[in-house]
């Protein structure tokens, strides 16, 4: 049974209200009697930004006019200090550890994992040179500026649950993440990229008969069923097939039993990939391995996940929900625009970063009591409708319980009649290749 409307209105009056007086007085932000208090600062930036992601100062203060604050654009521009950078950073780090969840998603072949279908992945966004010590970036990830901060996030794909942003140095690589230890329950699925590929951490997963899925290291010592060490692009070569199903031990330490499944690419495939790798090579000034060169003529996974449980046809569809998390991060920036700033001001510009996240986080549970068990729902389209009753929202929040409900159902009642993505015949979505294996596109 997923999170009802009712949670989620007093998950939002907790988070926004509760938690956000509280983070203010701890930070200094609120340090007298105020009619700007915590709380009405953190709804009129997480609303504000939520409804209009370009919202100007005055437009912000007429958001705060709703909640029933009068401030003047300068007065709110002056607001924007380290304390409220740290407010709002509190009120957002409470904000990500609530784990609501929706109904599981109609997806048959995902619902076998029924412990859920975890997707861990990051994105970066750039600030100012100013936050360099505070957040320290990498200019050859992160681009010019050396100050950037990572966001690291779990989702749930058949549950909805969010797990994040959990915020992180832009300069750390994704196995110096510092996140909660949230173990995932047996019978789920774990579906990562190559950034997070870690022999320990499938050997742990292994023993709590968790199920993992992941691209594999190109340098990652194999043996077959005899015995014998192999890389993964010398093995590769030796197969004449175009599909190949093998059992494979991972590691000269581990020896962690797995499947080996993959199938060989079309050659415009392969010659798609081969071109990326030499633009990036060129970028870079650096030479291409020649393994890597190889194993673009392949799509290969390794897992320990049953033939009774998958299939490698499934398998290879499974495999692509790890996109998913990809469009969730390019939601929040193309429509969230978590990434971007009207101001040149440090401590505004990550104010404004923490804030568009916090909308980010009050969008998602919105998203899970109104359309996240629909196969076919467009987060694109939802987000939009979100975005359009997020002022009605942010008033009835003052209103109480009972008032944010009605704005909920309100919500969820437009989402049911709409919002979904258009079946495509050329190149379908993930969702109808999902539902293809089971009969149900």
């Amino acid at each position: 049974m997923g999170t009802t409307i009712p949670e989620v209105a007093q998950a939002l009056r907790t988070v926004l209200t509760t938690r956000a007086d509280e983070a203010a007085r701890e930070t200094r932000f609120v340090q007298r009697q105020s009619k700007l208090t915590g709380a009405a600062f953190v709804q009129t930036l997480t609303f504000g930004w939520l409804a209009n992601p370009h919202a100007s100062l005055e437009e912000l203060t007429q958001t705060a006019a709703t909640l029933g604050i009068r401030i003047s654009p300068q007065g709110l521009d002056q607001r924007f200090t380290p304390q409220a950078a740290a407010c709002l950073q509190e009120v957002l780090e409470a904000a990500v550890t609530r784990a609501l969840t929706a109904d599981p998603i109609a997806i048959p072949v995902l619902q076998r994992f029924a412990g859920g279908v975890y997707l861990l992945d990051s994105t970066t966004v750039t600030l100012p040179d100013a936050l360099a010590a505070l957040w320290p970036g990498c200019g050859r990830n992160t681009g010019p500026s050396p100050a950037a901060v990572k966001l690291q996030v779990r989702l749930d794909l058949l549950h909805g649950v969010l797990a994040g942003p959990f915020l992180q140095a832009g300069r750390d690589n994704d196995h110096q993440a510092d996140l909660p230890d949230i173990p995932l329950p047996a019978g789920a699925l774990h579906l990562a990229d190559l950034g997070y590929f870690d022999l320990d951490r499938f050997a742990a997963l292994s023993q709590r008969q968790v199920y993992w899925l992941t691209r594999v290291q190109t340098n990652t010592r194999l043996y077959d069923d005899t015995g014998r060490l192999w890389t993964l692009p010398a093995l590769l070569a030796t197969q004449t097939a175009d599909q190949v199903e093998l059992p494979i031990a991972l590691g000269s330490r581990h020896r962690l039993a797995a499947r080996l499944v993959g199938v060989r690419v079309p050659p415009a495939v392969a010659a798609q990939r081969r071109e990326r790798m030499l633009r990036k090579a060129r970028r870079r000034n650096k030479k291409i391995d020649p393994g890597r060169w190889a194993l673009a003529a392949w799509t290969v996974y390794a897992t320990n996940i049953p033939t009774s449980v998958l299939t490698v046809a499934e398998i290879l569809v499974v495999a692509r929900c790890r996109w998913q998390i990809e469009l969730l991060f390019k939601l929040w920036k193309q429509e969230g625009r978590i990434d971007e700033s009207r101001s040149a001001k440090p401590w505004r510009i990550l104010c404004e970063v923490y804030g568009k996240l916090l909308g980010m986080v009050v969008q998602h549970w919105v998203l899970l009591v109104s359309c996240w068990s629909y196969a076919n729902r467009s987060l694109v389209k939802a987000s939009r409708t979100v975005r359009g009753h997020a002022l009605h929202l942010a008033t009835m929040l003052q209103q109480g319980g009972q008032l944010v409900c009605k704005v909920l159902e309100v919500i969820q009642r437009c989402l049911a009649r709409g919002c979904r993505v258009n079946k495509r015949r050329k190149e379908p979505a993930t969702h109808q290749l999902l539902l293809n294996l089971t009969g149900n596109g």
